[in-house]
């Protein structure tokens, strides 16, 4: 017999000699692997969502039910997709109309160029309070044939796609071509790519490229640099329609996107050219940041996209997208925490499909639309004539869109393309730090006013309010929160739990404890670790309260049970040997390179990293539930850092933890997350993946421990914890004690300060956990 031909046999003698030495908990199977168990944790944790994102593309099909009987049945059967992809983009508030504003002085003039032709103007307009659009109006001497807003790619400025700035080819300059043939052009400037520190001295420090120093505040608090874009265009778009003239909208690259997405949200919007962009989205987790959608493939695609423009006209352009390779290095002393990804040029086969599959959704009767690219599949230049000739007869305006060789000249003497690139940063960022400072109130609306509304009224009134009112009433409304914060933010996995089949192995024998190695099942490739540690006087048919021991990030569950690492201090061990039952789960958070790349690619689908946690969760409880030791009514958690953010997302939804303890992390989370005026902000570090969308006006850590009420919360803080200053942590606490206050239930939450760091301190909460989890000290 050949040797291959024994090597099956003997594996598996040799699995099943190894099996027969572990020692494992009773009702369990032996734990037989070996290797790094996180990193494999969270490799099937990626395999699993990248399962999703596949399955996507045939899923969404049941979120549309489109009517193609007449255009007006059409725009009708896909309004509630039009709504939910705006809502989105960020676009939460009415787009203002404002005038075309030309603007100069002296130095610079309005009037920045003329030809025979046209003239070129220096323009602005309000698109909302506080954020304008700025660039360029190409304004034919004769009456236009239409107008066209002509948006160029992040990189390019508005002067280049004119002609007025060296940087882009005669054929790509697409706002003279259209000029040229008599059409009136807004051209807007984009945030483009480059630092935040690029032109005036920037307080970030970072290498964050503009658009995800927008995309990162903005995200968090429910807008978007993509939806913020896009109202400028809406808002030149509006005026412009008032002209009695067609309206068209013109992009390329990062233009080529918003001008897209602004084809959709505007109805007056006539036709649209999308080019160096349209293709299958499905790795749209590589591209940069600020092009992350929360949920864009559970219902769109580019095709999906096309089909809301229907039954306006829609021109593809095959052309080179912008190379991108990630964020600008990092300078000299400043901070490299901007987010990786790329852009690349997709083969025509791709954006052919792609095309192809509008027809699914919007027959080609209802929709003039067009493929342009050279022969063969080859790529054009952006804006080229062949795209341009069709766009201008879908306006209902043909033109030949010859270009000629003759170039304006800029008379302005002193422009600053760097300095009308900062006035848009700022503006914006004024915008979003607006609502970051309002978003307490915003927050009270959401939650705190819709069940409670008697504390709208006037707060020197408050006096009259001091009876404790009966919880059961707001435990039922705050189901509803519950699951909103649970689907809506966090992002919820539906898919039913698989039998937790745990395999165990025994690796601590201490005098007081024994510790057993656990993984069980959650379905997919993807499985749940952990180690429980059960106290050796257990005694026939009792049963123990448990305390779940959530490590921090970067961290391991056996860093909380040995090792005297000075965060933990061996906070589960410790616990055990008090007679708890301590059970230390891994959570996704380990390894930076797959828990960013988790929540990257969990955004596209609807999801968060949080995600597949929160189902280990629900996976662990039903297991420990079910062991004969364990009392499932008694199941705390207790977290630090990371594990303390964990503290106030899994026990808020799940409702089989009857208390939790936040260690090292409590904090105004908005304000943590989106606010750029402090340096405890995430805006100045590398966490991008902290940011998720519209949580800064929904729920806060106070209000997350309104989901946890009426069981007992507590915070654990040490004085000189960087995470955040003492006063972010105590008023955001205090909406939480004063919320327990309203109910007579004040003595069921605690916070308590020491002298210490980022560190778990195992004093208070200790005696929190022996009070309420009903396992008297000295037991």
């Amino acid at each position: 017999m050949k040797l291959t031909a024994l090597l099956p046999a003997l594996l598996a003698l040799t699995t099943s000699v190894i099996a027969a030495e572990v020692v494992t908990l009773p009702g369990t199977q032996p734990l037989t692997w070996t290797g790094d168990l996180s990193a494999k944790m969270h490799e099937a944790a990626l395999h699993d969502m990248d399962q999703r994102i596949a399955d996507s593309l045939t899923g969404r099909a049941k979120r549309w039910h489109p009517d193609t009987s007449s255009p007006e049945a059409y725009a009708q059967s896909v309004a509630s997709n039009r709504g939910r992809f705006l809502y989105a983009i960020g676009m939460a508030e009415p787009t203002g109309r404002g005038e075309m504003e030309r603007f100069g002085d002296e130095e610079n003039p309005a009037l920045v160029a003329e030809t025979p032709r046209y003239r070129v103007w220096q323009v602005r307009w309000r698109a909302l309070e506080g954020v304008h659009g700025e660039g360029l109006m190409l304004e034919p001497r004769d009456k236009p044939r239409a107008y066209v807003i002509a948006i160029p790619d992040a990189d390019q400025t508005p002067e280049q796609i004119t002609g007025l700035a060296p940087g882009v080819p005669a054929e790509s300059q697409f706002a003279r071509r259209l000029a040229e043939n008599g059409f009136a052009v807004i051209v807007p400037v984009l945030l483009d790519r480059s630092d935040a520190g690029s032109g005036n001295a920037s307080i970030t420090m970072t290498n964050q490229p503009h658009r995800e120093w927008i995309y990162r505040q903005a995200y968090m608090m429910g807008r978007h640099v993509i939806g913020y874009e896009v109202q400028k265009v809406l808002a030149a778009s509006d005026w412009a329609s008032s002209k009695g003239v067609p309206v068209g909208v013109v992009g390329y690259g990062e233009g080529g996107l918003i001008a897209f997405y602004a084809a959709v949200a505007g109805q007056e919007i006539k036709a649209a050219v999308v080019s160096g962009y349209f293709k299958s989205r499905q790795q749209t987790w590589e591209e940069p940041l600020y092009r992350n959608v929360k949920g864009l493939l559970r219902e769109f695609g580019d095709a999906e996209i096309a089909s809301l423009i229907a039954p306006r006209g829609l021109v593809v352009e095959y052309s080179a997208e912008p190379a991108i390779d990630g964020p600008p290095a990092a300078r000299d002393g400043w901070k490299n925490c901007a987010a990786p990804g790329k852009l690349t040029t997709p083969p025509f086969a791709e954006v052919d499909a792609e095309f192809k599959r509008i027809d699914g959704l919007a027959p080609a009767s209802l929709q003039a639309r067009k493929l342009i690219a050279g022969k063969d599949g080859k790529l054009v230049s952006a804006g080229s004539q062949a795209a341009l000739v069709e766009f201008a007869k879908m306006l209902g305006t043909p033109a030949s869109m010859e270009l000629s060789a003759e170039l304006p000249k800029d008379q302005r003497h002193a422009f600053d393309p760097l300095a009308r690139q900062w006035r848009q940063v700022k503006e914006l960022e004024a915008h979003v730090q607006e609502l970051v400072r309002i978003s307490n109130h915003t927050r009270d609306d959401f939650f705190l006013y819709k069940v409670l509304p008697q504390y709208r009224a006037d707060p020197w009134t408050y006096e009259k309010r001091f009876e404790p009112r009966a919880p059961e009433p707001f435990i039922e409304v705050a189901k509803q929160y519950r699951k909103a914060f649970w689907e809506e933010i966090i992002g919820r996995i539906e898919d039913p739990l698989p039998p937790a089949n745990p395999r165990t192995r025994k690796i601590y024998d201490e005098p007081k404890w024994t510790g057993y190695e656990v993984v069980v099942d959650v379905g997919g490739e993807g499985f749940a670790w952990g180690i429980l540690c059960v106290p050796k006087d257990l005694k026939p048919g009792e049963q123990r309260p448990v305390v779940v021991c959530q490590h921090g990030r970067h961290g391991l569950p056996q860093e909380t049970i040995t090792g005297d690492k000075p965060s933990y201090r061996n906070f589960a061990a410790r616990l055990a040997e008090q007679g708890f039952i301590t059970f230390a789960p891994h959570n996704l958070y380990q390894k930076e390179a797959y828990y960013r790349t988790l929540s990257r690619k969990g955004n596209t689908v609807g999801l968060s990293m949080f995600s597949p946690i929160i189902r280990h969760h629900e996976q662990w409880l039903k297991w420990l539930g079910s062991l004969p030791f364990v009392d499932a009514k008694r199941i705390g958690f207790y977290g630090l850092s990371y594990g303390g953010e964990s503290a106030v997302r899994i026990p808020p939804v799940l409702e089989g933890y009857c208390l939790s303890i936040c260690s090292g992390d409590f904090n105004d989370w908005g304000r943590k997350v989106a606010s750029t005026d402090d340096r405890h902000s995430f805006m100045f570090t590398d966490e991008w993946e902290m940011p998720y969308f519209n949580m800064g006006s929904t729920f806060s850590y106070a209000e997350l421990t309104y989901l946890m009420f009426p069981r007992p919360f507590m915070v654990e803080r040490g004085h000189h914890d960087g995470v955040a200053p003492d006063d972010w942590v105590a008023s955001e606490y205090a909406k939480t004690r004063w919320f327990y206050d309203q109910f007579g239930l004040g003595d069921r939450t605690a916070i308590e300060f020491f002298n210490g760091g980022h560190t778990i301190n195992g004093q208070g909460t200790f005696e929190f956990l022996h009070k309420h989890l009903n396992w008297p000290e000295g037991k």
